[in-house]
């Protein structure tokens, strides 16, 4: 890891990112004691209040909430939060919208940033934070994504990530391979790991939301070619079958595929799965976001090691760089009948104890979002292999944090050309179908 001071979050503003704030708590001390956000503690005198908090169902995600929700009770002991889990996927998004429109959402909620936030129609059914103090904390670059018409509904809920390419370290050394910068030298290292009767590319498509990471990582090298692709796209002016940089991040999926680079059974490989080929050296590579660390930390601590990573590449050398993805947020339901205590609950989110509290539960699977909050030292080495990136600010937020129109199709478009079953022609354009229906359901201008 870098040294502590820069370590530091600034480094990330100038990369479009992140986000967090400052700690609401006042503990249980009688009268009106003000918490390090600055709101008075409204609750010290006041009977047990029951938050409710519902997370996705994976284990990183359970782990943050419990250390989140314990470290926060011990300074708030007039607040329990009780958590419920939700799948991953189209499933939980499905469950999201649904339980919001029907009345039955918790008190607090995670969910992700970006373009699938402003889905949820927050004007109706999500707390406006925009004046709370605590959203002083939170680095200004990140409040874009979880923003709608000029107001701000979501604080951080972990560190930052982004989308790439992990590979296992002892594949590489045992065949003499170099870490990729374009994309030919990663399909050179490809054939050779074939050679080794090594799966090269792992391909879970059981969980087909892993089927994306390969068009969605390429970003970095969408806006290197057009620097405008994401403006005239969310204005209904660019098209990814008809814009050849943004048409290329579907082709790369295919070539996968058509090299016969990924595991025979990729339709009946999980996530979990994939992460267990690539650790125990099965796989070599393994297309997919960072969140995926704290799970080999806690799952496989002896391999953690042996994982690296690298941005997906692009044609030329000279455009190297990495897609990053803002951490998912905490919103708080309109509905809910403790706005008071669900602000404080997201206010200590968003402080440096905040930040701890995850870091003992989680490995950071990136910088924090959080004014002041550092990495611990110990973080795992495909972070370490991330920080270069963002030091020399060759870095761009994913698409769907610059855009808020992503097509809820895009999993099972996505499987089907990297299965095969479509070109990467065919796949492109029926995502700009997908992507006409929702830019027309939020009603922008353009299209």
């Amino acid at each position: 890891m870098r040294k502590r001071h820069a370590k530091k979050i600034s480094v990330l503003s100038c990369c479009v990112l992140l986000a967090s704030v400052v700690s609401a708590c006042g503990g249980a001390n009688e009268g009106n004691n003000t918490n390090q956000s600055g709101n008075a503690n409204t609750n010290a005198t006041a009977e047990k209040v029951t938050l409710s908090l519902l997370v996705d169902n994976t284990q990183d995600s359970v782990n943050i909430a419990k250390a989140l929700t314990e470290a926060f009770e011990k300074q708030n002991p007039n607040i329990h939060i009780e958590t419920e889990t939700r799948p991953g996927g189209a499933e939980g998004d499905n469950l999201v919208k649904t339980r919001l429109s029907t009345g039955d959402m918790t008190d607090v909620f995670f969910y992700n940033s970006g373009s699938l936030m402003q889905a949820l129609n927050p004007e109706q059914n999500l707390v406006d934070l925009t004046n709370e103090s605590f959203m002083s904390n939170i680095l200004d670059s990140y409040k874009p994504t979880v923003s709608f018409n000029g107001k701000v509904y979501g604080a951080p809920a972990a560190s930052s990530m982004a989308g790439g390419w992990f590979y296992n370290k002892k594949v590489y050394a045992d065949l003499g391979l170099s870490v990729p910068k374009t994309w030919a030298e990663l399909l050179a290292n490809n054939e050779k790991i074939k050679a080794a009767n090594i799966t090269p590319v792992i391909g879970s498509y059981k969980d087909d939301w892993t089927s994306q990471l390969i068009v969605l990582a390429d970003y970095y090298n969408v806006q290197a070619q057009v620097p405008t692709f994401a403006d005239d796209y969310t204005a209904g002016k660019a098209k990814y079958a008809t814009t050849p940089a943004a048409l290329r991040s579907f082709e790369k999926l295919a070539e996968i595929q058509a090299k016969g680079y990924m595991n025979e059974d990729a339709t009946a490989t999980t996530y979990d799965a994939g992460m267990k080929m690539l650790a125990e050296g099965k796989g070599a590579h393994y297309p997919m976001l960072t969140f995926a660390i704290p799970a080999w930390a806690q799952n496989y601590p002896d391999q953690l090691n042996d994982i690296g990573f690298f941005p997906q590449p692009g044609d030329g050398a000279d455009q190297n760089g990495l897609t990053v993805w803002m951490p998912a947020a905490a919103y708080i339901n309109k509905n809910t009948e403790h706005v008071e205590e669900a602000k404080q609950f997201l206010a200590f989110m968003a402080s440096v104890e905040g930040t701890e509290a995850i870091s003992t539960a989680s490995t950071p699977s990136g910088p924090y979002v959080i004014k002041d909050a550092s990495l611990p030292d110990n973080v795992a080495p495909a972070v370490k292999d991330m920080m270069p990136y963002f030091d020399q600010n060759n870095t761009a937020a994913a698409l769907e944090f610059l855009s808020p129109i992503k097509g809820p199709s895009l999993p099972q478009i996505t499987a089907e050309v990297g299965l095969g079953f479509k070109s990467a022609q065919e796949g492109a354009g029926q995502y700009d179908k997908d992507v006409e229906k929702q830019a027309k359901q939020l009603g922008l201008a353009g299209w």
